[in-house]
This record gives structure tokens, C-alpha cells and sequence, in this order.
């Protein structure tokens, strides 16, 4: 069983080698793909400075800042290339437990779930270090992503997730029109219409200690634009897996 972490990265230079060797510690195997955006404070050097140490880390550096939602179709593709069974998506500024990948993995190869997402809100609010303002702004965020779509996902804006190779086959994640923070939104959104199954794992996220966040409002107004977008591009495709009749999105 073949597993892959993606982790985008732009100027993570006090986090990368720490969340690494985490990673490669934990207790089933992981292997992890950064995606680094031309770090101007030598994210992507630190990161080739580590592969002589662990031969599972793979970097692919791109010329500039691009962008969260195509960093992760880049890794989703190179995931498929390369036949791994599950691949995961997190942050790398450790807010995101990388002891929870495991919690993450076992929910999809010993349980039911086909995509498994590490949850804030499943089991009340689970959110550490960050003002009211920004935790009133995400949790409402999920509330009406919930309302427009009908999905029951608690935490619909959520960076921390496995899934199984068979539901990015079938999503095609070149196909997703959301490239900023709607993205996470319509690849969950897609899974759901196309009949897999989405677990909440509870998790507890903490905002970042070292670094700075890349997080605005104007991310959050662009989530909920997309959504209606997404809501609205929806009602003209067919979600089927590959190999079914029909339109495919």
C-alpha cells in the first residue's frame, strides 16, 4: 500500500525540515511530494538538502506563486503517474497534526471512507490560536457551503484529506474550475455527487508559530463567490465514474 503527502509550500523555510522528519517518522509509511512555489527564502534548497537523507521525498519547484488549487492538481497528477493508493493533502506550517495522517489513512484502509477529512467542526469547534473573528468567519463559511450545496460535511473548507487513488481517477482534478480557496470546496463537492463516501475524522487544528499566514478575507469571499458558481456550473453535467454513461465533469 503506497501512500503520498502533498504539501504546498511558499517561504516555509522555518517549518519544511521539521514537518518532514515528522512524517517520515510515523508509524505507516508515508512518502511526501512538495510543491514549492519559487520560495524566496530557500524552502525548496532545504527540501533538496533532505532528499539524500530520504529517498521517498520528491520535490517539483514551479516558477512562481500559482496558486493552492493548481499546486494540488500538480501533485494530484503526479500522484496518479506514479500509482500511489492514497494521497493526502496538508499544510505545512503544522497545523495540520502530521500524527493525524495516520488517523486519515486508517479511515479509508480499514474503514468505510473513500475520501477522508481531518475535521475542525465534526465534534464542536476544535480551533487553536486563532481570533473569534477568523473561527466565527470559517465555521459560518462551512454553514453555507452546507446550505447551497446540500452536503452534510461539518468542516467543507478543510486543507486536510486523504483519498483513494479511484476518486481522483474519476474527479479528473485538471477538470476543476475553482483554483484559490474554493478549490478544497469543489473537489469535495464532486467526490459527494459522484456517490463516494466522505468521512469527518475530528481533528484539533493549530495556527501556525513560525511563518506567516497566507490567509485573507478575500480568500474567504472568493470561497463563497465560487460557491454559487460551483452550485450553478452543477446542474448542467452528469457526475459519473469512469466507464458509466453519461456526461462527465
Amino acid at each position: 500500500m503506497s501512500n503520498l503527502v502533498i504539501i504546498p509550500t511558499f517561504k516555509e523555510k522555518e517549518n519544511i525540515e521539521s514537518l518532514i522528519r515528522t512524517v517520515f517518522s510515523l508509524s505507516v509509511p508515508f512518502d511526501i511530494l512538495i510543491i514549492d512555489d519559487n520560495s524566496p527564502d530557500g524552502t525548496a534548497s532545504i527540501v533538496k538538502s533532505l532528499q539524500s537523507e530520504f529517498r521517498d521525498l520528491h520535490i517539483i519547484e514551479r516558477p512562481g506563486k500559482l496558486g493552492l488549487g493548481t499546486a494540488y492538481i500538480t501533485g494530484f497528477n503526479w500522484a496518479l503517474d506514479n500509482n500511489y493508493d492514497y494521497i493526502f493533502e496538508m499544510d505545512a506550517d503544522f497545523s495540520h497534526d502530521p500524527n493525524d495522517l495516520v488517523r486519515l489513512f486508517k479511515a479509508c484502509d480499514e474503514g468505510k471512507a473513500d475520501v477522508s477529512i481531518g475535521s475542525r467542526y465534526v465534534s464542536g469547534v476544535n480551533v487553536i490560536n486563532w481570533p473569534l473573528s477568523r473561527v466565527l468567519m470559517s465555521y459560518l463559511a462551512s454553514i453555507y457551503v452546507r446550505m447551497i450545496t446540500g452536503m452534510k460535511i461539518k468542516d467543507t473548507t478543510a486543507g486536510f484529506i486523504c483519498y483513494r487513488k479511484e476518486v481522483l481517477e474519476n474527479i479528473h482534478p485538471s477538470h476543476i474550475k475553482s483554483r484559490g480557496y474554493c478549490f478544497q470546496i469543489e473537489m469535495k463537492f464532486t467526490a459527494w455527487k459522484l456517490g463516494y463516501q466522505l468521512v469527518e475524522v475530528p481533528i484539533i487544528f493549530t495556527d501556525r508559530k513560525l511563518g506567516s499566514s497566507k490567509m485573507t478575507g478575500g480568500i474567504f469571499n472568493e470561497a463563497l463567490w465560487g460557491v454559487l458558481r460551483m452550485k450553478f456550473r452543477s446542474y448542467f453535467f452528469k457526475y459519473k465514474r469512469n466507464g458509466e454513461k453519461g456526461k462527465a465533469l
